[in-house]
């Protein structure tokens, strides 16, 4: 099965020796489920010929906000649509979440409760799991036809299942403990409160629901369901 890396955003330059591009953080998370991958950096406006070039599409994380004016913004939802009008399955994960929210309809916003960063827990699917976490924007309104099957307190909507279509999730599975640790440390300060970082930094070790998020994703991309 062929999955289409969407690339919406850059690993900071600090990190990126260590732990690679997203795409091969995605390569190395969603590794023995026998996917071949290839990629398409669509920030920097590198785009497939259509959905049907993939047999499923994976949405990266970004820096980015889904509502803010960038040129491959626009091509980006024309794509999701294309992919739910193709019976393509399509997993988002952060600004992937948001993104697919966004171009079905639904409403993204800079959250007024602020940022969640590192280790957090949330009910999902019926289950407890934790995950890292990185964000401020969150799906406030989800478009008509998404199921919420994840939240915590903070944020309500932190899973969206579209049934048989879309799977996506606002926190970070793909996160390590140690690319984490590396954001808290160089991308954090002066961006997220030092308190929100400090609570975070605390918290690194936690143990984290990875293998539970990537056996879903895979599921999701075989048979279209996450349990």
């Amino acid at each position: 099965m062929k999955i289409g890396i969407l690339q919406t955003g850059l690993v900071p330059e600090n990190l990126s020796e260590e732990h690679g591009e997203y795409p091969q953080v995605f390569m190395n998370f969603l590794a023995g489920n026998r996917f071949d991958f290839e990629t398409y950096s669509v920030v920097r406006g590198e785009f497939p010929s259509g959905p049907e070039a993939a047999d499923g599409w994976l949405i990266t994380g970004s820096r980015h906000g889904a509502y803010e004016d960038h040129a491959w913004i626009a091509p980006l939802e024309d794509l999701v649509r294309g992919a739910f009008a193709a019976g393509k399955p399509v997993v988002g994960i952060c600004f992937g979440h948001q993104i697919i929210a966004q171009a079905l309809g639904g409403t993204v916003e800079k959250f007024q409760g602020g940022w969640a960063v590192g280790p957090q827990v949330y009910d999902l699917n019926g289950a407890q799991v934790t995950l890292n976490a990185w964000h401020q924007d969150q799906v406030t309104s989800p478009p008509k036809g998404a199921i919420t099957v994840g939240s915590n307190d903070f944020c309500a909507h932190a899973a969206l299942l579209y049934p048989g279509q879309a799977y996506s999730v606002q926190p970070h599975p793909e996160f390590s403990d140690a690319y984490t640790k590396g954001l808290i440390d160089t991308r954090g300060p002066g961006i997220v409160p030092q308190n929100i970082l400090d609570d975070a930094d605390a918290k690194i070790g936690t143990p984290l629901s990875q293998k539970a998020l990537a056996d879903q994703f895979a599921l999701f991309f075989r048979e279209g369901r996450i349990a």
